[in-house]
């Protein structure tokens, strides 16, 4: 093996995980074990610098993890938390700060439409204008049997996942000018869409419409739009999801890498399709899965 290249199956934990269960939104104090954000090894070469970021669910997990990526490569950064993960949202800006950039703490319900709008404003004053959008903030559930699909759980998936999405791109696309980037995060579930989660498979699926359709417009304007597919991480939406104790503690194990991802593993894809590095990319969508395939 090439010297200092970890090994993919074995660089983050491949044992099997506690069984545990959180009430929505999962919370990263009551995640065992606590997922790895990249606090202690995410190192920033400057790809960054300078640029103003708006990430939504930027809390904990993966929004976390681009939080923390985005500031040590020279970025502001925003986050978009509901009220109950303020103590996840002040751990996280406290990585931001201390990567000596500016961190901003949003608190709301991005299905609520004025929250959802007012959130880029708030961004854009603070920092002087935005130059990066993450829009990750997310929700699901298991679904024991699709008869079994509640509609206040259905409803509540797609105003997170979809109106809250579009309510916040609305509000950024006419102030980003060009060479920003406007990133979503969808899921290996829109194209390999699991029964327990089917209406959240459906959103995702939407949303890499949304990520194709606005990138032929957004173009021309020079704005960058895509997404990236995460497959199974290890965040605290997973023991919030409401599986059994079988599905969480084998959560990820059925990937060719044999394990589930972890936050940091994310962060990268987030920093490319951020930066110069990714200036001719738009309109795609790129998988973080453990090697399953999109």
């Amino acid at each position: 093996m090439a010297e200092n290249a970890p090994d993919p199956r074995t660089a983050h934990r491949t044992e099997d995980f506690p069984a545990q269960e959180q009430e929505q939104p999962g919370l990263t104090g009551q995640t065992s074990p606590t997922p790895d954000h990249g606090e202690s090894s995410y190192v920033g070469h400057g790809r960054l610098e300078g640029r103003r970021a708006l990430i939504t669910g930027g809390d904990s997990g993966i929004g976390r993890a681009v939080a923390i990526a985005f500031a040590r490569e020279g970025a502001d950064v925003a986050i978009v938390h509901m009220p109950e993960e303020q103590e996840d949202a002040d751990d996280t800006l406290t990585h931001v700060r201390e990567a000596g950039r500016r961190g901003l703490s949003l608190a709301g319900d991005v299905r609520d439409e004025t929250f959802a709008t007012e959130v880029v404003s708030a961004a854009q004053r603070e920092f002087g204008g935005l130059d990066i959008v993450v829009l990750n903030a997310a929700f699901q559930h298991d679904i024991d049997g699709f008869e079994n699909l509640k509609t206040e759980d259905m409803r509540r998936v797609f105003e997170t996942n979809l109106f809250g999405l579009l309510y916040s791109a609305r509000a950024a696309y006419p102030i980003l000018e060009p060479g920003a980037s406007l990133i979503v995060t969808a899921s290996i579930q829109a194209y390999s869409p699991s029964p327990g989660l089917i209406d959240y498979a459906m959103t995702k699926a939407a949303q890499v419409a949304f990520v194709k359709g606005l990138a032929e417009e957004a173009g021309p304007k020079g704005i960058r739009v895509n997404a990236v597919a995460p497959g199974p991480i290890w965040t605290p939406l997973i023991p919030a999801t409401g599986w059994d104790a079988e599905k969480v503690t084998s959560f990820g194990q059925d990937t060719p890498i044999g394990r589930a991802g972890q936050p940091v593993e994310l962060a990268g894809a987030y920093v490319y399709l951020a930066s110069d590095e990714s200036s001719y990319v738009s309109g795609a969508v790129l998988p973080v899965t453990g090697g399953k395939h999109l």
